[in-house]
């Protein structure tokens, strides 16, 4: 994933949690934040210790990362986001993943329509 697409300081996600909207399903909760006349969007992503040691946790963040980048087209400029990963993550094939990641955000109003 390209370096502008990365939400990277503790400032930033505190303002995602604090002045985001939270949508989630199952799998995923999804935190968004409007930032205004960005063209492009910044993702952070949360794994728990809870699902897992180190090598499990940085495979799914390794998965999501993948997922974002390849479907960044259908996706809305302009937003920071955070996805948190919840446990039933752990045991999901890529394509579950994807369809759960693009489920959350169509909930989240993030995809472009077309």
């Amino acid at each position: 994933m390209d370096r502008e697409h990365r939400l990277t300081k503790r400032e930033y996600f505190d303002k995602v949690y604090r002045g985001g909207k939270s949508v989630a399903n199952h799998q995923f909760v999804l935190y968004s934040y409007t930032r205004a006349r960005q063209p492009s969007f910044r993702l952070g992503i949360s794994v728990s210790k809870k699902l897992g040691n180190a090598v499990v946790r940085n495979r799914i963040r390794r998965m999501i990362k993948e997922i974002v980048r390849l479907n960044a087209p259908k996706v809305m400029g302009g937003y920071d986001f955070i996805l948190i990963a919840r446990k039933p993550v752990v045991g999901m094939k890529y394509k579950e993943m994807e369809k759960c990641i693009l489920h959350v955000l169509m909930r989240g109003s993030l995809l472009i329509r077309k």
